[in-house]
């Protein structure tokens, strides 16, 4: 590799990390030592990142695309955890495990994602306590992200929980203005993201339309009053 492209494949790999929630106030230089041991990996959709149990040879960061987190349960039912799109990281919980993988990873969609190598950020993180705080502080509120999807699941329906995604998506859920929301995703995706299948998620979508919620043109779904479908929120939710 030329001195060119490698510097020119360093700055991608830095552009992408600067992304990242993960990697949210790490220094340019901390970055690039980091990108220095990241590789990259295409996927075609529905090709499998990675299974539950296989070892770990580290984390990802997608550039583009979208991975699906999932586990299956003993009736065979995939289960998502979580739909992971640009910017966002996954499976770093590799890096404190000898476990392998919690869960399995199949790109939505062609998906490309970059892997933080296990061997090498551990060393990273040895020689750079500083990075290894930085880095503790961001993934503690990614957590806390991913806690509170776990806890919009637990939701009681499936018409609770997709009102629950749709006014989360509202700037002002009190406003009477329409919001238009462009989904990045397929329905079958969010559908199952949401904890259901899509027909289900079809047959709640008509019934919001037939109520005059919402109105759906592609992957456009514009709310038509915020406040409405809020008050539904907090009635289906006994507030």
């Amino acid at each position: 590799m030329t001195i060119a492209l490698a510097e020119l494949r360093t700055a991608v790999f830095v552009n992408t990390l600067q992304s990242c929630q993960l990697f949210t106030g790490v220094p340019v230089a901390d970055l690039k030592a980091v990108a220095a041991i990241t590789a990259t990996k295409s996927l075609e959709k529905n090709e499998y990142l990675f299974h539950e149990g296989d070892p770990a040879c580290g984390f990802y960061v997608v550039q583009r695309g979208a991975v699906n987190v999932h586990r299956v349960n003993a009736a065979g039912k995939e289960q998502v955890i979580h739909v992971f799109r640009a910017g966002e990281s996954f499976a770093e919980a590799a890096l404190a495990t000898e476990r392998g993988y919690p869960a399995d990873a199949r790109a939505t969609e062609p998906t490309q994602v970059l892997l933080v190598k296990k061997e090498g950020i551990l060393a990273l993180l040895k020689q750079q306590p500083e990075l290894a705080l930085r880095m503790l502080g961001s993934m503690s509120i990614h957590l806390r992200v991913l806690v509170g999807q776990l806890e919009d699941l637990t939701l009681k329906d499936v018409e609770t929980r997709l009102t629950n995604w749709l006014v989360k998506r509202c700037p002002n859920p009190l406003s009477e203005k329409p919001v238009r929301i462009e989904l990045s995703m397929a329905k079958r995706v969010l559908a199952a993201e949401l904890g259901t299948v899509s027909e289900t998620f079809s047959r709640t979508l008509a019934k919001f339309r037939a109520q005059k919620l919402l109105s759906v043109k592609g992957k456009v779904v514009t709310v038509i009053s915020p406040s409405k479908l809020n008050a539904l929120l907090r009635h289906n939710l006994g507030e």
